[in-house]
């Protein structure tokens, strides 16, 4: 058995997107359009695909639907067991990795993730493994952050102070709807586009970076190697990253923008 090539930058994301939980106020308004936007029924078998808190799985069990929901890190599973249960729903958790799903063939009638799949360092397995746990004629459905809005440009930020190891795909391709056209190829049909947007709420833009900083993946990763290395190049990122906030900051909010995309698994 061949041994993963990206382990240890799968260990890196499971150890920093283990402080994901606070940020689900914001993610919860998304999870419904992309439950309304996938058509998700009553009595449907759902997999929602590196679940976090699992805002979507508790969205897609509240409309009927028997949900499984899967993420790397137990502490956001945790978490997303918790909001079942004030739900009052049941969903099937498991850890694991998009890469690897750990499900028979052809067991969903949706596959769904929102924000999370795009992180797998490579975007061919991750989109293989989803449309092979998915029936012929079921539908596949995510949400991504476009690169010419904020999260894209944050994360290309990022990169730019702590570039990702060789061969990782960069998250915002996932937001270009031509690159999705590409990836998903002739193995589906009806695809269809559509782009929402939410409106994150804090006193300032610096406000919005210091609640990113601990919770966001890629941030704490960054501010944790720049506070020990190189302190005025981490002033420098704060820097660029407030300009970058303040370009999308209306009323104490920031406009979020995303792209949704769905498609029917071909026979």
């Amino acid at each position: 058995m061949n041994q993963d090539p990206f382990l240890q930058f799968k260990l890196a994301q499971k150890q920093s997107w283990a402080l994901f939980a606070p940020l689900e106020a914001w993610t919860a308004p998304a999870a419904s359009y992309l439950v309304d936007f996938a058509e998700v029924r009553s009595e449907q078998r759902v997999l929602d695909v590196a679940c976090g808190t699992g805002v979507v799985a508790v969205t897609a069990a509240l409309r009927g639907a028997r949900v499984n929901g899967l993420d790397l890190a137990p502490s956001l599973l945790e978490q997303a067991g918790w909001n079942a249960k004030i739900a009052g729903v049941n969903i099937e958790l498991t850890e694991g990795d998009v890469e690897a799903l750990p499900y028979a063939d052809a067991s969903f009638d949706v596959v769904l993730s929102q924000f999370g799949h795009i992180f797998a360092p490579r975007p061919e397995v991750a989109l293989e493994e989803m449309l092979r746990v998915l029936k012929p004629e079921g539908r596949i459905a995510f949400s991504t952050w476009p690169p010419e809005h904020f999260t894209a440009q944050m994360f290309t930020l990022v990169s730019q102070y702590l570039p990702p190891p060789t061969g990782v795909a960069p998250p915002p391709l996932w937001g270009d709807p031509n690159k999705v056209k590409e990836r998903l190829g002739k193995r589906v049909s009806g695809l269809r586009f559509e782009r929402e947007m939410v409106t994150p709420a804090a006193l300032s833009p610096q406000h919005f970076r210091l609640m990113l900083e601990p919770t966001a993946g890629p941030l704490i990763k960054l501010v944790e190697t720049l506070q020990e290395e190189d302190p005025q190049r981490l002033a420098k990122f704060r820097e660029e990253m407030d300009n970058l906030i303040t370009h999308y900051w209306r009323g104490n909010r920031l406009r979020q923008h995303f792209l949704m995309t769905r498609a029917d698994k071909l026979s």
